[in-house]
């Protein structure tokens, strides 16, 4: 089922890509807003580092074919360097999933998580052990707590658009990761009173069973919906209409969550060209739900009509 997914090239960006396990995962790491008097070799090993990290261990127990792999994104942007080898780093996270019988790749994960602040001694052992996050240092464990959470998040979205629940697993290591997670002065990102939009709310939100509907949103909305849409493009808008009208009920009980923003993010093109050829009732229903739950492209959806 598994197609080519679309890797998303960064212009003037050169990344490391190494074969692994379940995941075919590309990272880079930016420094442009560093200071040229610290030595940049320093983020060309840890890129190959984490690079390494993604892409050699074994996240799941299934034996997973090379054409199944995930391909996956990740920009680490360092903003500022805090001296001690510590950084603080905005980190880009982008997964899709391959659409059946097409070579089409929709969007599953495009989100920035802004509260990354990691220790980083060249040629340090970049470990994790879901048994004992914190680590030895947690600053210097945090970068990989980071990733290990994405990662499981990433599994979670992939194996639940292929079945109902099927990503319940990952969704859960996520949590233990959150609640195990290494604290410190400069770490955040874990806690739930630091923010309304962080790794807390969203994995929690995934485990939550007042947010079940989600994981039937995202079944309906890729399997239901974009999976069926090359062969019968008025059952694939159905599917992803019952994926809205989920959507809604969440958001009708839990309004303003996390969830609800993360599913929607860098959805909107691809909404608006599934329902511009609409019939007119499926545009008016897809339109007034989409300006309700997506406010922040609502602009973008009075193009279907």
């Amino acid at each position: 089922m598994r197609k080519k997914i679309l890797i998303i090239v960064y212009s003037l960006m050169s990344a490391v890509l190494v074969q692994g396990q379940e995941l075919q995962a590309r990272l880079t790491v930016m420094t442009s807003k560093i200071s040229t008097q610290v030595d940049k070799k320093v983020f060309q090993t840890l890129q190959t580092a984490l690079t390494n990290f993604l892409n050699s261990r074994r996240w799941t127990n299934d034996v997973v074919q090379p054409s199944e792999k995930i391909e996956c994104n990740f920009l680490l942007n360092i903003d500022q360097d805090l001296g001690n080898n510590l950084y603080k780093a905005k980190l880009t996270i982008q997964s899709a999933r391959p659409i059946y019988n097409t070579t089409y790749d929709s969007p599953i994960m495009n989100f920035i998580d802004d509260n990354v602040t990691f220790r980083y001694v060249e040629f340090q052992p970049i470990e994790f052990n879901e048994n004992r996050v914190q680590g030895n240092d947690p600053l210097a464990a945090n970068i990989t707590a980071v990733l290990a959470f994405y990662v499981n998040i990433i599994l979670g979205l992939d194996y639940d658009s292929f079945a109902i629940r099927g990503g319940d697993l990952y969704f859960q290591k996520a949590w233990n990761i959150v609640n195990n997670a290494p604290e410190g002065g400069d770490i955040g990102g874990w806690k739930s009173f630091e923010s309304l939009r962080n790794r807390y709310w969203l994995a929690e939100n995934f485990n939550n069973n007042r947010f079940a509907l989600l994981h039937d949103a995202i079944y309906s909305y890729y399997r239901l919906g974009m999976d069926i849409f090359y062969e019968n493009e008025e059952g694939g808008r159905t599917g992803i209409l019952n994926c809205l009208n989920f959507l809604n009920t969440i958001n009708t009980e839990n309004p303003n969550s996390m969830a609800l923003q993360f599913f929607f993010q860098g959805k909107s093109n691809e909404l608006v060209k599934v329902f511009s050829k609409a019939k007119d009732d499926q545009k008016t229903k897809a339109r007034e739900l989409l300006t309700k739950l997506d406010i922040t492209n609502a602009t973008a959806y009075k193009e279907i009509k």
